[in-house]
């Protein structure tokens, strides 16, 4: 039932033979509606009678359904809906909605997410507008169902207007550094938007290592010798997926993701550096990297079992240059921070499976640069001074890692 809605839907936004409830939404391409609160919720209908999704807008947009499994979810997407700064919780009345997260997509779109407390098929969904006044009414009717059928029906209208950007071409590039270039840093702030990342004492991840990266970038450009961009520079969500390619539409020399974890229990301190391996180095890293690829999850499509067999040799082989590169950043990093700032963890090397290290071709890796759930490290993160010595760290580390990356480019495998 989900898929042939989500391709109804789909057919609309391209204007092949619609639905009247559909067709209306084909003129307001790149429009902008606003959501009347008082009029939208998501509310139970009482027993048998399934719960009811209604969002009273300003005006029609197109717009998208489908579900998701693993965990289920059911995703809303607009072009666009202005929230007017009204939460996901504000919506939510009913008890078979566990949590509701909007916000931004991606440019030009806005994204609803209903994690289910149960499997619940679309009965039916339909958007209606009023002649009278041009405002439109969303209601989307769930009724529960099993889990099997549940996660058969699951999964997104492919559609390169909706989902990841065009592929970009393949140009051999010259190494950062070489000859004068400066070396070109991707810095990636982790979470954003719909995903806030780990939260504790009031503050959260998002929001935390946005400001640390714009700070890093801040150093790095007044050291000289760097070129930086980020990934995200406003409170934005931003895919895994979308990340990697960022880096690659830049040409980046390399990629460092920074993250702030929280614990649920027990205390760790100290900066710790990710490298990507099929197996984690430890336990604890495997179930960071699972948190911190659900999260991406929760807030879009799960492509884990979309990689091409092909493809996936191609890159596998391309990355036997790059990981030994990545390894070497990764001991540079933690040399760094530890002689800037002393605050490393007592196994600060270490690795896992986290889907935005996998660019085949740019050295890549994660830094957890604190706790959150530590009350000192706390303080260290929304501390600037220290920011500023953490900062420094990773400038003196990139510095010695150019230098000796530089040093082995002969002994390379070409």
């Amino acid at each position: 039932m989900i898929r042939r809605i989500a391709l109804l839907l789909g057919l609309a936004l391209a204007g092949f033979g619609a639905p009247e409830e559909t067709r209306a939404q084909e003129p307001a391409l790149g429009a902008l509606a606003r959501l009347d609160a008082a009029q939208s919720g998501i509310e139970d209908l009482g027993w048998g009678r399934g719960t009811e999704i209604t969002l009273a807008l300003s005006q029609g947009v197109p717009w998208r359904i489908f579900t998701l499994d693993a965990p289920q979810r059911l995703v809303l997407d607009f072009r666009e809906v202005d929230w007017g700064g009204v939460e996901g919780p504000a919506l939510d009345r009913s008890e078979r909605v566990r949590e509701v997260r909007t916000g931004p997509y991606r440019e030009g779109w806005t994204r609803l997410v209903a994690l289910l407390e149960e499997p619940m098929a679309v009965e039916r969904a339909g958007l209606r507008i009023a002649e009278d006044s041009g405002t439109a009414r969303l209601t989307v009717r769930l009724q529960p169902t099993d889990a099997e059928s549940f996660a058969a029906a699951a999964g997104a209208l492919r559609d390169p207007r909706w989902d990841l950007p065009d592929p970009a071409p393949v140009t051999a590039r010259p190494r950062g550094g070489r000859e004068g270039r400066p070396l070109r840093v991707m810095l990636d702030p982790g979470h954003g938007g719909i995903d806030p990342g780990a939260e504790h004492g009031g503050a959260d991840e998002s929001d935390l290592m946005l400001i640390f990266a714009r700070e890093l970038k801040e150093v790095l450009l007044r050291a000289g010798g760097f070129e930086v961009a980020m990934t995200r520079d406003e409170d934005v969500f931003v895919s895994l997926e979308a990340r990697v390619a960022a880096a690659q539409e830049a040409e980046a020399d390399v990629f460092l993701s920074l993250h702030a974890d929280a614990l649920a229990e027990g205390i760790a301190r100290g900066a710790t550096v990710y490298t990507l391996s099929e197996e984690a180095s430890d336990a604890a890293s495997a179930a960071l990297a699972a948190r911190h690829d659900r999260d991406d999850i929760l807030a879009g499509l799960d492509l884990a079992r979309t990689d091409d067999r092909v493809a996936d040799v191609l890159m596998d082989l391309a990355r036997l240059d790059t990981a030994p590169r990545s390894a070497a950043l990764a001991r540079a990093l933690v040399a760094g921070i530890d002689n800037a700032t002393g605050n490393v963890h007592k196994r600060p090397l270490r690795s896992a499976g986290f889907s935005v290290l996998k660019s085949a071709d740019i050295p890549s890796v994660l830094i957890e640069v604190g706790y959150l759930s530590t009350p000192a490290e706390l303080r260290n993160l929304q501390d600037g001074a220290w920011r500023a010595g953490m900062a420094a760290g990773i400038r003196d580390g990139l510095s010695a890692w150019l230098i000796e990356d530089a040093a082995l480019e002969g002994l390379r495998r070409k």
